[in-house]
């Protein structure tokens, strides 16, 4: 089965690099510099790691904005002037790189399934969990921090 997988839409965070660090803490944000650590920041928008020395934002964002229980929104780190993600039946170094916590959600919103994967069996675990006629589309998340990564559809 075909999936796709997606990062956070890039034109919801370039004006934010414009602010001033003041302006970012009035809407909760802060800028920070990434440092040496390995694997880097996860930019939820290229879904790719930070290197030391790039600038990123960690911000709150509603990452699941819908009219049920599972209404979400939690900080993510995103990367001055990176592209969305959005690929086909490839999962990005990010995602292999980490455990993650993948739960599918049916057309109302409602959580149907979840499994906890190694980055590295992700592919299987999107498929298996996309097979459930009931699952509309999956979310990914950092199965320590528990912090939002990707969304996963059918392709």
């Amino acid at each position: 089965m075909s999936f796709r997988i997606s990062g956070l839409p890039a034109g919801n965070f370039a004006p934010l690099f414009d602010l001033s660090d003041d302006e970012l803490a009035a809407r909760g944000a802060v800028r920070r510099i990434a440092d040496a650590r390995t694997p880097g920041y996860p930019c939820r928008i290229s879904l790719t790691d930070s290197r030391e020395g790039d600038e990123l934002l960690l911000v709150n964002y509603e990452h699941h904005p819908v009219a049920s229980p599972y209404r979400m929104r939690f900080a993510v780190y995103v990367r001055r002037g990176e592209e969305t993600y959005d690929a086909v039946d490839e999962v990005p170094e990010q995602l292999r790189a980490r455990t993650l916590a993948v739960r599918s959600f049916d057309v109302g919103a409602m959580m149907v399934a979840w499994e906890l994967i190694d980055g590295r069996h992700l592919m299987a675990g999107i498929e298996r969990l996309l097979a459930d006629p009931r699952a509309a589309y999956l979310h990914i998340h950092y199965a320590a921090a528990g912090c939002y990564a990707a969304r996963a559809e059918r392709a």
